[in-house]
């Protein structure tokens, strides 16, 4: 089966005018923007939005107008740059971005799926649960038609799913080394030695994020424990979440030391934009968001990324279609793009016992 489309959700800003109910988009004031922050003039930005320079202008002017603020500050022959404001938006707009992106991967694949079974030919979706991480959002596109409905769940929540039967699929990660044992005894309520395999997907860099040039100086687990350092953590549940927390741990630091601890994202972009904008100092979270953001990286651990599957099912159609896909020298290359990441093993089959001896 092909889809014949694609459905996608994405965030929106409105704004009205004293509380009115009249409503206007910032989608395109907010895209011209990025686009003054990336080419340094607004005549360029205009180029590459594919406006004129008039109605770009006119667009500036008219939001201004609404903010009571300039959004712009232009001076002659050394370009344009943004405002306090209009970087303020944009810092903004990148965390709403990163924040809700696997929500609404997730709403979005689910309403795939519904409206798939209600047309001829429909066929049963393979269900993947996994934490969100950048192989498993550059897979998707590998795998348009072949019949894989999302869910972006922590790994805990993954895996329950998959050992009470409502998903065919459970992505998790676990860090190479001193503390693989301790996460592994968490997941392990969960698989089945005889009846579960594991499908490496990739491995990949964890570690730190810093401001770029590392202002605060932060070498290690220890300067969390600083009173000028703010820290953002990942929610409750997450593995980088509980990999934080054994570090602490073996460094004998008690987490009310840590500024910031409590601070939840959602998403290792979420915790590289909360870095960039200057709302936290470090967080921790996989080497690409913090290549994405210009953030600096301190490597910690190297972790594997697994998907875990019912050995039952490992013959089906469907998932020799999915693994098949895993395989293929695309989908290798796309990971190999990603700063921190090694597909060298992408699609191999383990049993728990070869993976974890």
């Amino acid at each position: 089966m092909t889809y014949k489309f694609r459905i996608g959700l994405r965030p929106q800003w409105v704004l009205s005018a004293d509380g009115g109910a009249d409503e206007t988009s910032l989608q395109d004031l907010l895209a011209l923007l990025a686009a003054v922050e990336a080419e340094g003039h607004i005549a360029g930005a205009c180029k590459a939005r594919g406006l004129s320079y008039r109605h770009g202008w006119g667009l500036l002017r008219r939001f201004e107008a609404l903010f009571g603020a300039t959004l712009i500050q232009t001076r002659r022959r050394q370009g344009s740059e943004l405002s306090p404001l209009a970087q303020r938006l944009l810092w903004a707009n990148r965390r709403i971005e990163a924040r809700l992106a696997p929500t609404l991967d997730s709403l979005a694949s689910e309403l795939q799926e519904d409206l798939q079974r209600l047309l001829p030919q429909a066929r049963a979706a393979l269900r993947l649960q996994a934490s969100h991480g950048f192989a498993v959002e550059a897979l998707m596109p590998h795998l348009d038609g072949a019949g894989v409905e999302l869910r972006y769940r922590n790994a805990s929540e993954a895996l329950a799913s998959l050992a009470r039967g409502d998903c065919d699929l459970a992505g998790f990660q676990l860090p190479q080394g001193e503390f693989e044992r301790d996460i592994l005894a968490h997941y392990a309520q969960w698989l089945d030695r005889e009846a579960h395999a594991l499908i490496q997907l990739a491995v990949r860099n964890t570690g730190f994020f810093v401001m770029a040039g590392n202002p605060k100086g932060i070498r290690g687990v220890r300067d969390l424990a600083r009173p000028d350092v703010r820290f953002v953590n990942r929610q409750m549940g997450s593995s980088t979440r509980y990999l934080a927390h054994l570090l602490l741990q073996r460094s004998g630091i008690d987490v009310g030391q840590v500024q910031g601890f409590q601070t939840n994202e959602f998403t290792h972009m979420a915790i590289a934009a909360h870095i960039a904008s200057g709302m936290a100092d470090v967080g921790m979270g996989v080497e690409t968001a913090a290549r994405r953001f210009g953030l600096d990286f301190i490597p910690l651990v190297r972790e594997r990324y697994f998907f875990a599957a019912r050995r039952a099912d490992l013959e089906q159609p469907a998932m020799q279609e999915f693994l098949r896909t895993l395989r293929s020298p695309a989908y290798s290359g796309d990971i190999g793009a990603l700063p921190g990441y090694d597909a060298a093993e992408c699609g191999c089959l383990l049993s728990l016992a070869e993976a974890f001896p």
